[in-house]
């Protein structure tokens, strides 16, 4: 079967066509089967032989995007067989066949009914071949080839990742790369141009340039400034066909922004600036600003400000602000209009980030002068001292002057002053001051043992501009004279014990004093001397301010005297001498060897516990009632009843116990184990040792079947009512226990204890008919029984 493709629309395509009209179906279109087979006659059979195909290439070519009216002509199906009698049938089955291909079944002739986009599908699979249209039988093989789908040149390039936003440094070098921007044809790429894209750009010139080639773009410019411009739209175009005439085009857009670096000094915009300044300014407050500018951005800006020289660089400091720029100047030291009206200083700015590829544009920084003018400025009167500490002493007439204050104009002026305390509280009240000379006199007495100190606050203004007013602390200290007696610390409980011995220190005593230190830090005690020789008790000045009491006798008796006063003096050692006297009580108590007191006057202890005779009785009486009560539990605990049944059968207890051992297997008579087998063998009456009955029990009756087929369940129902109907049962309940373990198994006992010594007959095959579970069983049995036979 030969197949010719004529497919020759496109004017494009002219070549293409001619070549492959001119070398036919053997080269480019046609597929030429011949089938080498000798018929003989009817009846013989067909020798066959090695086939010979004929064609070269088996696929045809349909051009994309047909818009003619016709259908388009694809190729021809052509069979040796085919006489053009129009016997021979052609088929064709396949991807498109019968929708997108149709093909004239006489003829051969393939055409293509619809328009064909190669960039949806590219090549159709299809199969031809050719059948005897009588007997509907193959006369060729089925043949199977492609027809691709021409490219045309139908597709745009685009950019799709469009538009870009790029950055680049200024001031690169030409030919720095920007970025690479890539567009896609959707076209054939290995037919034709269509597919081949060259860029070019349509704005941004002279600054850019972009490679035909590879898109990639590039700085055209040396020294691009970004202070000059930022920011460029770059306009890239990409054109299929390589650019020739009649090819499409896409295209983009690219905006590049300029990046700074630091290529711009800092500069202040002036040489010498002036500043006024008013001499009232607050240390360390803000006093003016100064900047130089930067054209640069960024860290490439930060600068910081300093004072490199000048005669006010001891007065003035220089700060930087990081988000302005800008030189905040700051006052260090007061100013004063009268000492020096102005300061001169010499601020420099530089950048704190410095690109040495740009040195050679530098340097990167700048110094102007800055002259400070101090404005004169009516200020308040000046104390001479930031406070003053006065002192007066105590109980001082009313008048008595303290101390005198003193402040001045600071202005050239030197105007007056007029002085007065601000009564803000009470304190201020306690004094009173001159006007003009600024002395501070008292006006109440004082005393130092209720207020040893006073704060108050003295104003100084000028009489010509009373508004201008400063302020000065003043703290009056009161000082101590010796105007309070000395006297005991505390009260002093005394206690002497009856067998104290002579000279023996029975208390240590301390004073204090109203009065400082300087009037009463020495104490001297002793006895009043008004008074005759104490001959019980005397008194040791211990020189530190303390004192010893001392007994003089050997033996004290509470029965002859309890207490003893002792008069005490104490005077100071201030100038002038202050003394008074205090009296010391001294109880009598006995005491134990150690020294310890056990007890003094009936009297002292009852008033010491805060207890009265009639709450001591109470207490006593509450006693003696609680020792009666437990007399008379115990007495009720030994005179309780035995209990009416004193024996060792008690018959509550149930409890029976066996120690003997037996004497071993042999010993089989040794206890009747009947009644543990079989509950019926205990039918015996048991009678109560304990109670004597007065009625006869009743009878019991027996079930006719017999003693080992009893059921336990009727016995113990037989017992219970027995035991309901039984007179003798005492009043109480009793336990009655009936340990009985079943009747016997009717397959009898597997125990191995007899078959040691006597042999049996039983035959064990029966355990194999009880299940799968007993054939290991039957097994074990089986060979034992074959052991014992042989």
């Amino acid at each position: 079967m030969r197949i010719t493709s004529t497919s020759c629309i496109c004017p494009v395509l002219v070549c293409l066509c001619f070549v492959q009209r001119c070398y036919g179906a053997a080269h480019h279109g046609s597929i030429k089967v011949t089938r080498n087979q000798t018929k003989h006659a009817e009846g013989e059979t067909e020798v066959h032989h090695r086939p010979k195909r004929g064609w070269v290439w088996n696929q045809f070519f349909v051009l994309e995007e047909h818009m003619g009216p016709d259908p388009q002509y694809v190729g021809k199906l052509h069979s040796n067989s085919d006489k053009g009698d129009g016997s021979v049938k052609y088929i064709l089955t396949g991807e498109g066949a019968g929708t997108i291909f149709i093909i004239d079944d006489t003829t051969g002739d393939i055409h293509s009914t619809k328009s064909l986009d190669r960039e949806q599908k590219t090549h159709y699979v299809l199969h031809a071949q050719a059948i005897d249209r009588r007997t509907n039988k193959p006369l060729e093989p089925e043949s199977e080839f492609i027809i691709k789908v021409q490219d045309i040149n139908d597709n745009a390039p685009k950019f799709t990742d469009g538009p870009y936003i790029v950055t680049v440094p200024e001031m690169s070098e030409m030919g720095t790369s920007v970025l690479q921007v890539t567009a896609t044809d959707a076209d054939d790429p290995t037919y034709g141009n269509s597919a081949r894209v060259v860029y070019s750009i349509l704005q941004g010139q002279p600054y850019f340039s972009v490679d035909p080639k590879t898109g990639v773009i590039r700085t055209a410019l040396h020294n691009m400034d970004r202070e000059a411009r930022e920011h460029y739209s770059v306009v890239i175009q990409a054109k299929d066909m390589a650019g020739q005439v009649g090819g499409l085009s896409g295209s983009t857009t690219v905006n590049i922004t300029l990046t700074d670096v630091n290529d711009n000094p800092p500069r202040f915009p002036q040489k010498h600036y002036q500043l006024y300044v008013p001499e009232s300014a607050q240390v360390g407050s803000a006093v003016g600003k100064i900047k130089a500018n930067d054209a640069d951005t960024g860290s490439n800006a930060d600068m910081k400000y300093t004072i490199i020289n000048g005669d006010g660089s001891g007065v003035f400091s220089i700060s930087t602000d990081k988000e302005t720029r800008e030189g905040i100047l700051s006052l260090k030291k007061p100013l004063n209009y009268e000492k020096k009206k102005s300061y001169t200083l010499n601020i420099e700015g530089a950048n704190t980030h410095v690109d040495f590829r740009f040195s050679h544009l530098g340097p990167f920084k700048d110094v102007t002068m800055l002259k400070i003018i101090v404005g004169d400025v009516d200020e308040p009167p000046l104390f001479t001292m930031p406070s003053y500490v006065l002192e007066v002493y105590e109980n001082a007439k009313i008048g008595t002057a303290v101390g005198t204050v003193t402040a001045q104009d600071p202005d050239a002026a030197n105007s007056l002053v007029r002085y007065f305390i601000d009564h803000n509280t009470e304190e201020d009240r306690y004094f009173t001051i001159d006007a003009s000379t600024g002395t501070i006199k008292t006006a109440k007495i004082f005393d130092r043992e209720e207020t040893p100190w006073y704060n108050i606050t003295v104003a100084a203004s000028e009489i010509d501009n009373p508004g201008l007013v400063s302020h000065v602390p003043v703290g009056v200290r009161i000082l101590d004279i010796n105007d309070n007696p000395p006297e005991l610390a505390r009260e002093y409980d005394v206690v002497v014990c009856e067998n104290v011995k002579p000279g023996q220190v029975i208390q240590t005593i301390t004073a204090t004093d109203k009065d400082n230190s300087a009037n009463g830090a020495r104490f001297h005690f002793s006895l009043d001397e008004g008074l005759s020789l104490n001959p019980n008790f005397t008194l040791r000045d211990n020189e530190d301010n303390t004192a010893s009491i001392l007994t003089r006798r050997r033996r004290y008796s509470r029965t002859t005297q309890d207490i003893y006063y002792l008069p005490v003096l104490i005077s100071d050692g201030g100038v002038p001498p202050l003394s008074s006297s205090s009296t010391l009580t001294i109880r009598v108590c006995a005491c134990e060897r150690d020294g310890r007191v056990r007890t003094c006057h009936a009297e002292a202890f009852l008033s010491s516990a805060g207890l009265s005779t009639g709450a001591l009785i109470a207490i006593l009486l509450c006693v003696v009632i609680l020792l009666a009560i437990v007399v008379l539990f115990i007495t009720l605990r030994r005179s309780k009843k035995e209990p009416l049944i004193i024996s060792e059968e008690d018959v509550r207890e149930n409890v029976v116990t066996y120690d003997d051992e037996g004497g071993g297997e042999e010993d089989t008579e040794a206890f009747d184990i009947t009644a543990l087998r079989n509950p019926s063998a205990a039918e015996e009456l048991k009678y109560r040792r304990d109670v004597r009955p007065e009625v006869k029990p009743l009878p019991r009756h027996h079930p006719s079947s017999s003693l080992d087929s009893i059921d336990v369940q009727e016995f113990i129902k037989q017992r219970l009512a027995e035991a309901d109907l039984d007179p003798s049962v005492p009043p109480y309940d009793s336990l009655q226990t009936y340990a009985y373990e079943g009747h016997r198994s009717e397959a009898g006992s597997i125990s191995s204890l007899d078959s040691a010594t006597t042999h049996s007959d039983q035959d064990y095959n029966y355990l194999g008919d009880w299940g799968p579970e007993f054939k290991k069983l039957a097994e074990l049995y089986g060979e034992v029984e074959s052991e014992r036979t042989t």
